[in-house]
């Protein structure tokens, strides 16, 4: 992990051109090519981003990256000062652990993944994209297309998010065209759910209990 915080002006080109005027900001250079650009406000949201495959140019008042693959994308950061430039060494072996009611939930939908809706087939479970990996990728054989599935314990805005940047990179793949996003979870703040209705994104609560009596009754059935 790099990060630069620097004073600096950040042009894009890509789907569309910006630019950043200058001022001071941190510049995140991470080992997999990931680039971020963050102010001091904001939130977790970088001002600009660019996910891997990358190639990083340097030079000494500025750096390039570019997307090595489609869409085509560029940042040039001109560093007008540098404050500070700090390398280190990340630990990339130790992953996530999940909150041990989500990832019960997560084990059980996998299983049965027509307890959110009819219809639905497993391809998958944490299907891989640039950004991270989504819980549950299904094909939906009533309606055609993919659905990709993001399980939480309780849903907030942050998760509604979270899906709709898999959604944005999943979309990037004609062969994955239609993909569609369901957020499930035991709870659904009120917020999130009308952020998920404005991106079109479909919403379901599963009764853990009631999965949990489901999966032992299958069970049972079979045992017998």
């Amino acid at each position: 992990m790099r990060l630069i915080v620097a004073r600096c002006e950040v042009l894009y080109d890509g789907r569309l051109s910006t630019r950043l005027p200058e001022a001071v900001r941190l510049i995140l250079l991470k080992a997999d090519g990931s680039v971020m650009v963050h102010a001091d406000s904001g939130g977790y949201k970088p001002l600009n981003w660019m996910s891997p495959p990358t190639v990083i140019e340097e030079h000494h008042d500025r750096l390039r990256i570019a997307r090595l693959r489609p869409p085509a994308e560029q940042i040039e950061i001109k560093l007008c000062e540098v404050l500070a430039d700090q390398r280190f060494a990340l630990d990339a072996s130790v992953q996530l652990e999940k909150d041990g009611v989500e990832r019960e939930l997560q084990d059980l939908l996998e299983r049965d993944p027509l307890a959110i809706r009819e219809g639905l087939r497993l391809v998958r479970r944490e299907w891989a994209t640039d950004l991270g990996p989504v819980d549950l990728m299904c094909r939906d054989e009533l309606r055609g297309g993919y659905v990709a599935i993001e399980v939480k314990r309780v849903a907030t805005i942050a998760a509604v998010e979270q899906l709709s940047r898999y959604l944005e990179r999943i979309g990037h793949d004609p062969s994955l065209r239609p993909c569609s996003g369901i957020l499930v979870a035991c709870e659904i703040k009120p917020q999130a759910r009308t952020l998920a209705k404005a991106r079109g994104i479909e919403c379901v609560e599963i009764d853990l209990q009631a999965l949990r009596a489901s999966g032992r009754n299958e069970l049972q059935l079979f045992a017998a």
